[in-house]
């Protein structure tokens, strides 16, 4: 195997300068060093790289290292909000699925669409089941109601991209009806908008770079806005911005945050590397007669 050849941290630095890189203070970057490793530091390199191995000029190591604290920040900002969102959906689904269904009506294939893998669910919430088996509420239900869990109590359990399959595979009307009475949308939309908050919450989840980054899933542009949509992070911002069911809290957990963030760090964030339009603010925000 042609295997990798670990490098001390003076030869790391040694390889940034080698690569561009300006380095005023030494002693701060063989400390950053110790603390964040060369190979995730090394990707907020990325967008300032010119070609293979060579950074742009005047690229410094505290710039790209206040890059990299504001993109912590900036995860931190968004994982929040995608809580919230995350939270409402299970209710939105559990809500309307058990209503019309019944507590249990999940274990039945009829109440999904026919492209529905229903083995595959069950066997998806048997596993989650078993290994939260420690938890006292599936403690609870599996020594009182003999393993019979409501929609509403086995979805807690569900990750993001559990939850996002659910609605997916749900049945065409159900869809439509819910999206309509929860976020004013179509069905095709919120199918899109799930998946794309999925990549952003385990981009986010696991300190993935969101700056200068593109995500897997391109996000449909809502029906009200004319502007189109990249799978960058102000297009993820958009669509968590059509998901937050609380016009004012978006606003003051996410807007002002976030527009307090780029315009502390604004002369080493560069817009472009977040996607964002000159006029970003405003379209990011909701204005007072929507709250």
């Amino acid at each position: 195997m042609n295997q990798k050849i670990p490098a001390t941290i003076g030869e790391q630095i040694a390889k940034l300068k080698q690569r561009g890189c300006i380095i005023k203070d030494e002693k701060l970057a063989a400390e950053t060093l110790k603390y964040i490793n060369y190979f995730r530091l090394s990707d907020y390199f990325t967008p300032f790289t010119v070609s293979k191995g060579r950074y742009e000029d005047g690229t410094t190591f505290e710039n790209v290292l206040r890059v990299y604290e504001a993109d912590r920040k900036l995860r931190s900002i968004l994982l929040a909000c995608l809580e919230e969102i995350e939270i409402a959906m299970r209710a939105a689904i559990s809500n309307s699925h058990a209503l019309k269904y019944g507590a249990l009506g999940y274990l039945n294939a009829s109440t999904f669409d026919f492209r529905h893998n229903h083995q595959q669910f069950m066997n998806k919430v048997k596993h989650l089941i078993e290994v939260n088996d420690d938890r006292e509420f599936v403690r609870h239900y599996n020594s009182k109601y003999c393993g019979a869990f409501p929609l509403w109590v086995v979805m807690e359990l569900f990750s993001f991209g559990t939850l996002a399959f659910f609605y997916k595979d749900m049945q065409s009307a159900d869809k439509k009806e819910l999206a309509d009475k929860y976020y004013g949308c179509s069905s095709s939309e919120l199918d899109n908008w799930l998946f794309c908050l999925n990549e952003l919450r385990n981009y986010c989840a696991h300190y993935n770079r969101l700056y200068g980054n593109t995500f897997p899933v391109e996000p449909k542009a809502p029906r009200n806005m004319d502007i189109e949509l990249k799978p960058d992070v102000f297009g993820y911002i958009i669509v968590m911005k059509q998901l937050a069911h609380n016009h004012h809290n978006w606003n003051e957990r996410v807007v002002k945050p976030v527009t307090r963030l780029i315009r502390k760090n604004s002369d080493v964030l560069r817009l472009k590397d977040l996607g964002f339009p000159e006029n970003w603010e405003e379209l990011i925000s909701y204005n007072d007669t929507d709250i």
